[in-house]
């Protein structure tokens, strides 16, 4: 992976991900006159995206946990070989919607797969290539969801018409995984206004990777 940097982008269902992504493939187009491969989880390349089709098919409502997260694994596995790793050794900059956490949250805890089982598929699959920075937005599940429901042109799937009390589960699974791995998760207050959580990420990305503010 020398040479290029992996961002990720985690949070609940409506936490504003892909408004960050957005914003910081702009800033980075902009003070840094650098360009940004975006993709997202599952998904990214053909195979994934036949996966994410599987997985979030609202009609699957009988999927059993593991399977859930095995099917998880298996997309992230071929998006890492066939796009990010190429990206990152080519010294490219790849800011990922969703990633390992994500698993950890939702399969490991929120599903009671268990976190420690889910990150052992997931190392892996991953081989241990894991985000030099992950930016995890949080926000209160019912905020996020009224914001879904909001947004008529958002795609919704078989994970936003979970219980509430899913919802609430997979971020309290967020919360353990933020304290599992701290080097490496910033956890930034999704409630705030878009234009707040993006400079609060530009900062943290301009700090870890030794770059001057402003």
């Amino acid at each position: 992976m020398s040479g290029g940097l992996f961002i990720t982008v985690e949070g609940g269902e409506g936490a504003g991900k892909t408004t960050l992504i957005a914003a910081l493939q702009e800033r980075f187009r902009q003070d840094r006159g650098k360009d940004v491969i975006v993709t997202r989880e599952p998904g990214g390349i053909p195979i994934a995206e036949a996966i994410r089709a599987v997985l979030l098919d609202r009609a699957h409502t009988r999927m059993d946990g593991r399977t859930e997260a095995l099917l998880y694994a298996a997309a992230r596995r071929q998006h890492l070989v066939e796009k990010i790793i190429p990206a990152l050794r080519r010294g490219e900059i790849v800011i990922c919607d969703r990633f390992v956490d994500s698993s950890l949250a939702y399969q490991g805890h929120a599903r009671g797969v268990g976190i420690r089982e889910v990150w052992e598929i997931n190392r892996f699959a991953t081989e241990d290539c894991m985000p030099h920075l992950t930016l995890l937005l949080d926000i209160e599940p019912q905020q996020g969801l009224s914001r879904i429901s909001a947004d008529g042109g958002r795609e919704v799937n078989r994970l936003d018409v979970e219980s509430l009390a899913f919802h609430r589960k997979v971020r309290e699974g967020y919360r353990i995984v933020a304290d599992m791995f701290p080097q490496r998760i910033v956890t930034l207050d999704a409630s705030l206004s878009p234009e707040r959580v993006a400079e609060e990420a530009w900062r943290h990305i301009l700090n870890k990777f030794g770059l001057n503010i402003g």
